[in-house]
């Protein structure tokens, strides 16, 4: 009797093991997804701004065509984004286009004296706080899942039910790692 209780209460620690790391995954995929949601739903709220802003910008900013057209662009890209990696890249550029407009936008003190420019500023800004924010959230919950995935013994049971790695929200455009340039002449 023994002979096979000793086996069977292998079965059962083995079984019990691999239900606790596939859990384990399950638990660090959800967060990842819910980081991203996070992440999304911030994103939205900035490209909801973008339109307002750029009603307001346009009137001072009747010469400044070609960075008018590049946030236009940019928002478009984003709009046609369809997975996660493409939506981070055109989210990128997005960000790269909103800071050259707000560059741009130092040559225009009326501008930037206007009530309604003052509040989309401050809105916007808070917005790319809360994005930063979510993002940090998004790649931490992103380390944990790709951990556990590439990790020994949860390599295994990911391997097993096809876990794969995440990606990170990384800075994919080279300006975007570099401080604006503001010229007041």
């Amino acid at each position: 009797m023994l002979a096979l209780l000793i086996p069977l209460g292998l079965i059962v620690v083995v079984i019990v093991w691999v239900v606790g790391i596939y859990n384990g995954l399950v638990r660090l995929r959800n967060q990842v997804k819910e980081a991203w949601a996070q992440v999304d739903v911030q994103l939205k709220r900035r490209f909801d701004l973008i339109p307002n802003l750029m009603e307001t910008v346009k009137g001072y900013m009747s010469h400044e065509r070609e960075t008018l057209e590049a946030v236009t662009q940019a928002r478009a890209a984003v709009a046609g984004a369809g997975s996660i990696p493409e939506r981070m890249q055109a989210e990128s550029g997005l960000a790269g286009a909103l800071g050259k407009l707000m560059v741009t936008v130092e040559a225009y003190p009326d501008l930037k004296a206007s009530a309604n420019f003052m509040q989309l500023q401050e809105e916007l800004t808070s917005t790319e706080n809360k994005i930063s924010f979510a993002r940090q959230f998004y790649n931490q919950a992103v380390m944990s899942m790709n951990n556990k995935v590439e990790m020994f013994p949860g390599n295994i049971i990911a391997g097993m039910f096809n876990f794969a790695k995440e990606t990170f929200f990384e800075v994919t455009e080279e300006e975007q790692r570099e401080a604006p340039k503001v010229n007041f002449s």
